[in-house]
């Protein structure tokens, strides 16, 4: 097959992770008919050439650095199977009448949608874009409050106003998105600012849930808000291999790992 050629075969790769953001190594090793060795050095040659930034069991676009800030828009056409996997898992944690919060990010704002439908909830959001969407939802007695602030380029309401009007809440259940998370680093962001946003959603709450697919796994931003041993809940999918599952459980204390259904 003329993915067994070096060159055709890192074009195919590169094209893979320009489509859905991420690659991991066994997958792309069982698509080529290659071993996991052959994938590595076509990511590491990718990697010096400046096109792919390497992360655990797989690579990522170099553009996805510590300190660089992905846009909304961009990060809503990625990992979208995975993105609705943990979304129908995060929604079936929440009943009728809750107060929750939701952080600003494409994965929280899938489970947003799902929320739609459940009645009698009191939902706190940092995000503008949520809390349109959840303005006129089916589902009779929601509230909606935005926390006001400083907006960022993903979209998240940060700064002094979103930190005094978080200071003065507190819900059942928050449900946080994140740049990436790793056991070395904690959950990570690239925005200063969304730092002490981050950390008081997580102070203001009973039960703390991050919702992150398998490519933000040892992705690290450039600042941390919190350790992963301070998040009760992990919901993510089953792109993350069996040493990054054990790793998980030994510092969280429920890990819920979703099916992807490719559609």
């Amino acid at each position: 097959m003329s993915e067994n050629f070096p060159t055709q075969r890192r074009r195919r790769i590169l094209d893979r992770v320009r489509a859905n953001g991420a690659v991991k190594v066994a997958q792309l090793a069982e698509e080529f008919g290659v071993s996991h060795m052959t994938v590595r050095r076509d990511l590491d040659r990718l990697v010096k050439d400046g096109e792919l930034h390497k992360v655990h069991g797989g690579a990522l676009l170099q553009e996805s650095a510590s300190a660089e800030e992905p846009g909304f828009q961009r990060k809503s056409t990625l990992q979208l199977p995975q993105k609705a996997a943990i979304a129908r898992a995060a929604a079936q944690m929440v009943e009728p009448g809750m107060s929750i919060s939701l952080t600003s990010g494409t994965t929280t704002y899938e489970v947003a949608r799902l929320l739609r439908a459940v009645p009698g909830l009191t939902i706190v959001t940092n995000s503008p874009r949520i809390a349109d969407l959840l303005q006129d939802a089916p589902a009779a007695g929601q509230t909606v409050q935005l926390t006001g602030g400083l907006r960022t380029v993903s979209d998240a309401l940060v700064g002094p106003l979103a930190t005094a009007a978080l200071r003065t809440l507190h819900v059942d259940r928050c449900f946080m998105g994140v740049h990436g998370f790793s056991v070395q680093d904690g959950i990570t962001t690239p925005n200063m600012l969304e730092v002490e946003v981050n950390r008081l959603f997580l102070e203001r709450c009973d039960s703390r849930v991050v919702v992150a697919d398998s490519s933000k796994w040892c992705l690290a931003g450039l600042y941390s808000s919190a350790p992963l041993h301070e998040i009760d809940t992990l919901v993510s999918d089953d792109g993350l291999d069996e040493t990054a599952v054990e790793e998980l459980r030994q510092h969280i204390e429920n890990l819920k790992i979703e099916k992807v259904v490719e559609s």
